[in-house]
C-alpha cells in the first residue's frame, strides 16, 4: 500500500501524450501494532562481500535526517539514537532495522543507506502504527423512552485507537443514520498530543416510536485492526424475574467458600438485593453476590434471595455440602498371634455415594481385607481409602502376627559338581526366630531373618560320613525341630555301583531260567513225537 506518491516528469516526456507524461512514484510502507516490535526491511539491497556500510536514519518532523544505527564491515554497529529511540532500535542479520516497543511518535520516513565499494545506494520507507481501540463504553444511559419524545439514548466512545476508529448506532441490528428529524448522531475525535492515540466518541439522540417498545439498540466500533466491537443499550424495563446462582455448583463440600449470587432481568438491572441465609436476612447493596467462607455441612439447607423493594420477586435453591468421614478399627500397630481372629470394621459417614479401595504394603487388594485364621503371611501395613468427588479420606493399621517358629520344610540335596550337599529349611514364626544347625551335636550356626516371618536357611556340608543333621528354629513363643539323615558324597556313588551290579545278576539270572525252561518244553515234545517213554532230562 502506499502513502506517499509524487511525480517524477517521464524521460519520454516529448513523444507521449500530455496525461501520461508524469510517471507516479510510490514510496513503499511499513505497518506493524502499537507496542510490538516492527521490522522495518532494507529492499532490495542484499548485503555482499563489497558492503562497506549500512547506515539507518530516521526523517525527524522538519525534515532534516537523524542518525539510527551505522555498521561498517567487520565492526559491530554503532548506536547513535536520540534518547526517543534509545535501548529500543537495533541491526538484524538481513540488515532490516527492529524498532520495539512501537509508538505513534515513531511514525514517519526511515532510509536505509548502502554503501558499496562502487556506488552509493538508499531506500526511504514509510512506517505506519496501529492500535485498535481499548474496548467501548457506554454513558450516559438513558432510563427510559418516551414516545415522541427526543432523548439522548447514550454516548459511546472507543478510545485510544490509530487511526481513530468509526462509531455505529445500530437498532434491531439495523443501522441508524443521522435523519435530522428523530435521528440525530454525533460522533467527534478527540487527538491525545502525547500519544497521539485518538478517542471517538458518538452520541444517540432519539426520538421513539409506539412500534419501538422492546427495540434493541447497539453501539458497534470498525477498525482497522481486529474484530468489530459492540454494546448493547437494552430499553429500560422492570425486573420480571430473578435467579439465584451457587458456586461451585457440583460438588460443593466441606471447606469451600460458597458464593451466592442474584441476577434479575430489567433495564437497567438492580445491583442491590437481599440474601435470605436460613432464618438472617443480609441485605447487599451495589452489587449482586454474597460468599459464605469454609462452609460446613451444617450449612446444607434452602437459600432465599430478593429485590430490595419487591420481595416478593424472589428466588430460592436447595444447597447441598457433601462431607466425608471414617472410622477404621483396630488402627495403629496390632499384634495377634498366629491362628487368632482379627475383626476389621470400617464406618462411612457421607453426604453420597463413594468409593472405597484397600492396599496392603502399598500394593492394591481386590478385597476388604478379613482374618478368620491369622497366618504369618497376612502381617503388613493396611490402607483403606474412601473417596466422594474431591473429597478423600484415608486410614491404616498395622498387622503384626506372632508366634512359635514351625519348620515347613527341610530337605537336601546335591551341589552341580557333586562334590558336596546342600540342606535347605524353611520355617515361619515372629519374634524373628533364632535358627541353629547341629551335626551330630555340635552347634553351627545361626540365620537371618525374611520378611513376613518366613525364613530360609541354606546350609552347605561336605560328609565323609553318614550325618544327621538337625534344625532348630525358636523364639520366646516356643522352638522346633527337624532332622535328616545325609550319607557321604562317595557312598551314594558306591550305592550306584551296586545297585547296577545286583541289577546285572538278576538279570543273568532271569534269562538262564527262562533258557532252561525252553529247552524242557523242547524234549517233551520230541518224547511225544517218538512214542518214547523212559526218558529222563
Amino acid at each position: 500500500m502506499c502513502f506517499l506518491c509524487f511525480f517524477v516528469p517521464h524521460k519520454q516526456m516529448k513523444t507521449v501524450p500530455l496525461l501520461s507524461s508524469f510517471a507516479v512514484k510510490c514510496m513503499p510502507s511499513v505497518r506493524g501494532l502499537f507496542g510490538e516490535t516492527i521490522e522495518i526491511p532494507c529492499k532490495p539491497f542484499i548485503q555482499t562481500e563489497n558492503t562497506m556500510m549500512i547506515k539507518w536514519k530516521y526523517e525527524k518532523r522538519d525534515g532534516s535526517p537523524q542518525d539510527l544505527i551505522v555498521k561498517s564491515k567487520d565492526q559491530d554497529p554503532l548506536m547513535t539514537v536520540p534518547d526517543a529511540f534509545k535501548h529500543r532500535v537495533s541491526m538484524a542479520a538481513n540488515s532490516s532495522l527492529l524498532l520495539s516497543g512501537a509508538r505513534l511518535t515513531d511514525q514517519g520516513t526511515f532510509t536505509c543507506m548502502v554503501v558499496t565499494s562502487a556506488n552509493i545506494f538508499e531506500h526511504q520507507i514509510k512506517l505506519e502504527v496501529l492500535k485498535s481501540p481499548e474496548g467501548l463504553e457506554i454513558f450516559d444511559k438513558a432510563e427510559e423512552l418516551e414516545i415522541g419524545k427526543l432523548t439522548k439514548l447514550g454516548v459511546c466512545t472507543a478510545k485510544n485507537a490509530n487511526p481513530a476508529a468509526d462509531i455505529m448506532w445500530l437498532k434491531n441490528n439495523q443501522a441508524l443514520v443521522d435523519d435530522g428529524k428523530g435521528i440525530f448522531i454525533k460522533q467527534a475525535v478527540e487527538e491525545d498530543p502525547n500519544t497521539l492515540l485518538s478517542t471517538t466518541t458518538s452520541t444517540l439522540k432519539y426520538s421513539a416510536q409506539k412500534e419501538d417498545d422492546g427495540a434493541l439498540f447497539t453501539c458497534r466500533a470498525k477498525h482497522i485492526v481486529g474484530e468489530p466491537a459492540e454494546l448493547v443499550l437494552f430499553p429500560t424495563d422492570s425486573p420480571e424475574t430473578v435467579e439465584l446462582l451457587v458456586t461451585p455448583q457440583d460438588p460443593l463440600v466441606e471447606g469451600d467458600n460458597m458464593t451466592l449470587k442474584c441476577v434479575a432481568d430489567g433495564n437497567p438491572a438492580p445491583t442491590s438485593f437481599n440474601f435470605h441465609l436460613k432464618g438472617e436476612t443480609i441485605k447487599v447493596e451495589n452489587k449482586n453476590a454474597f460468599t459464605i467462607t469454609n462452609v460446613t455441612r451444617d450449612a446444607s439447607g434452602e437459600y432465599k434471595c430478593s429485590l430490595i423493594d419487591d420481595r416478593g420477586l424472589e428466588a430460592s435453591k436447595n444447597v447441598t455440602v457433601n462431607y466425608l468421614d471414617i472410622n477404621l478399627r483396630p488402627s495403629g500397630r496390632i499384634e495377634k498371634l498366629a491362628g487368632e481372629a482379627l475383626e476389621v470394621t470400617l464406618q462411612i459417614y457421607s453426604s453420597a455415594a463413594h468409593s472405597v479401595s484397600w492396599k496392603k504394603d502399598n500394593r492394591i487388594l481386590e478385597n476388604e481385607p478379613k482374618f478368620p485364621k491369622i497366618a504369618y503371611s497376612d502381617s503388613g501395613v493396611y490402607e483403606c481409602e474412601v473417596a466422594l468427588g474431591p473429597l478423600s479420606r484415608k486410614a491404616s493399621f498395622e498387622l503384626v502376627v506372632q508366634g512359635a517358629p514351625v519348620i515347613s520344610s527341610l530337605s537336601k540335596h546335591s551341589s552341580d559338581d557333586g562334590k558336596y550337599k546342600v540342606l535347605t529349611c524353611e520355617a515361619e514364626g515372629f519374634p524373628k526366630p533364632a535358627v541353629t544347625w547341629n551335626i551330630n551335636g555340635t552347634l553351627v550356626r545361626a540365620s537371618t531373618f525374611l520378611n513376613n516371618g518366613k525364613i530360609i536357611q541354606k546350609f552347605a556340608v561336605v560328609p565323609s560320613e553318614n550325618l544327621t543333621v538337625q534344625c532348630t528354629v525358636s523364639n520366646k513363643f516356643g522352638s522346633d525341630s527337624k532332622s535328616i539323615d545325609v550319607l557321604p558324597c562317595n557312598r551314594d556313588q558306591t550305592k550306584l555301583v551296586v545297585g547296577v551290579v545286583l541289577g546285572l545278576l538278576v538279570a543273568t539270572v532271569l534269562i538262564g531260567l527262562a533258557y532252561w525252561l525252553y529247552l524242557k518244553k523242547s524234549n517233551v515234545s520230541l518224547c511225544q513225537s517218538s512214542s518214547c517213554s523212559n526218558i529222563s532230562v
